[in-house]
């Protein structure tokens, strides 16, 4: 049982890393701990969790700008910005039906860089974040970025925090640029297709001038997991369009009409497009699955050869998010059948991580891609800058580091 530190203010943060910094202890960074499934499995003494950094402090509907505590519940964010008509532009995923772990915090799905079906027309979360104050290895407080969209001061370390899973800075504060919610949802739906059909579908879908904001197919195994889906039967391609009511009557009749070679389409109104989606996001179709769980990113194209040489190497289950560009993948948790989904994710010229395992199995492989010689000088370059003792999530993301 590790020690636990909670601090109740950014000073207070920024005075436990220093001491910890001094003495060389280890610690282990986290939100509300709903993450620690995910990549390698850190060893320290301590945890220092953000979780009392809590509370929005700033938010101006007007601006599209809010300001919050890095330990904020995400679903607290997400309910004061849909109270005015907004929402999380980079539609983050919920991860405790395949983790378990608390409720997600904003700072958690920040320094994951944790994006949902959105982000094949509205980009990352780290395309989203305006600024960030944080605290780094030594007991500094840093910030970056400002409280305004348009904000060029400094170097944009946003980015680079973004994704960086606390190994680099604890996040205390972010701002989030949101964006007015869609009034109406629907998805059309073409039923049965193969995956490369399905693929080519997406692809025409996001092609079109019709601004798809989620393209996904799952097989008929995992859309069955689905509520919203089970009742189609078969595996099911999924567009989706958001927007006035107006529009998305129109634009996904004009949609279905330019999709009509691929098959007659079925449309899911705005309470099952949002069930569907939802489950899409979180990975839902996959959490009963028992074992590992990856996520493969390739160009769509590649997604159903990656699907293809995953269900050849063992019994995995898996679907298509991003228009096919993120196969998820659920199979045994052997290092066999990782060695086979990094294989699968090379030879389609993609990347992989390691989403979920038993944490033997996490401390024994790479849970993310090993990085080309001089891109890994430059990151023990960076982490040196940041985090010069190492104490900040030691072997978080690569062992060593």
């Amino acid at each position: 049982m590790t020690d636990r530190l909670e601090p109740a203010d950014e000073a207070a943060l920024a005075r436990l890393v220093g001491e910890a910094h001094a003495e060389g202890t280890p610690l282990l960074v986290c939100g509300n701990a709903s993450k620690l499934g995910m990549l390698r499995p850190v060893q320290a003494a301590r945890t220092l969790s953000a979780r009392a950094l809590s509370g929005i402090g700033l938010y101006s509907p007007a601006e599209l700008i809010l300001a919050a505590g890095a330990g904020t519940p995400l679903a607290e964010v997400a309910a004061a910005v849909a109270a005015k008509g907004q929402h999380i532009i980079a539609e983050p995923p919920d991860f405790s039906a395949l983790l378990g772990g608390g409720a997600q915090t904003l700072g958690g799905a920040v320094a994951a860089n944790l994006s949902g079906p959105r982000r094949v027309a509205w980009g990352a979360m780290r395309d989203h974040v305006m600024g960030v104050r944080a605290v780094n290895g030594i007991g500094e407080t840093i910030h970056s970025g400002g409280r305004v969209l348009k904000n060029v001061t400094g170097l944009d370390l946003c980015k680079l925090l973004a994704g960086s899973h606390g190994t680099l800075a604890v996040l205390s504060e972010i701002t989030l640029k949101v964006l007015p919610a869609p009034e109406r949802r629907a998805t059309l739906v073409l039923r049965g297709l193969a995956p490369e059909r399905a693929v080519a579908a997406l692809a025409a879908a996001l092609g079109s001038p019709y601004a798809v904001s989620g393209a996904a197919h799952l097989p008929a195994a995992q859309a069955a997991r689905v509520p919203a889906l089970a009742w189609l039967g078969g595996a099911v391609t999924l567009a989706r369009i958001e927007d006035f009511a107006s529009s998305v009557a129109y634009r996904s009749g004009r949609l279905r009409a330019d999709l009509a070679a691929f098959g007659a389409a079925e449309m899911l109104d705005d309470a099952a497009s949002q069930v569907a989606w939802a489950a899409v996001r979180d990975a839902l179709p996959l959490a009963a699955e028992a074992g590992a769980v990856w996520r493969v990113s390739v160009r769509p194209s590649a997604g159903p050869a990656v699907a293809r040489a995953v269900a050849e190497a063992f019994d995995a289950a898996w679907f298509f998010d991003w228009g096919g560009g993120l196969v998820w993948v659920a199979g045994p948790a052997t290092e066999a059948a990782h060695d086979a989904v990094c294989a699968a994710a090379r030879a389609a010229g993609g990347t992989w991580m390691l989403l979920r395992a038993p944490e033997a199995l996490r401390a024994a492989v790479a849970v993310i891609p090993p990085e080309a010689p001089a891109l890994a000088a430059i990151t023990r370059r960076v982490k040196a800058a940041f985090d010069p003792k190492g104490i900040l999530n030691p072997g978080r993301m690569f062992a060593g580091i």
